[in-house]
């Protein structure tokens, strides 16, 4: 199960939709009640934007058995003229952490040694500073 961040107050950077678009880029089995914890949403409410998504054509779904396999549409555009010509691909490089990345924070939170940032962060290469 996906674990529960703590509660929130105020406004934030993401819209519900990129929230629920990045929970399944990064896990594309992952069940609707996962996706309503992490993104702090009732499942009915995760129901309505993966059913946005899919009328828009940025997500699909097949289901094998009782579980859904999302697949999610990269080279989609966003829809907001401010984003114009910015992939879907592109959102989720900054919302989804890579499979390399995950296991080094894992690895840097398990053993308290500091590990490099990613190049993304630092604009530098990887390393901190």
């Amino acid at each position: 199960m996906v674990a529960v961040p703590g509660s929130h107050t105020g406004w934030t950077f993401l819209t519900n939709h990129a929230r629920v678009l990045a929970a399944i880029a990064d896990n594309p089995n992952i069940r609707i009640r996962d996706i309503a914890a992490h993104c702090r949403l009732t499942e009915r409410a995760v129901q309505r934007i993966i059913s946005d998504l899919e009328q828009d054509g940025y997500l699909s779904h097949t289901r094998e058995g009782r579980t859904n396999t999302y697949r999610v549409e990269p080279d989609k555009v966003l829809r907001h003229p401010a984003e114009a010509g910015l992939t879907v691909a592109a959102l989720l490089s900054l919302l989804v952490r890579d499979e390399t990345d995950r296991i080094v924070r894992d690895e840097t939170d398990r053993t308290g040694e500091p590990g490099d940032r990613p190049a993304s962060l630092t604009g530098t290469g990887g390393t901190s500073r």
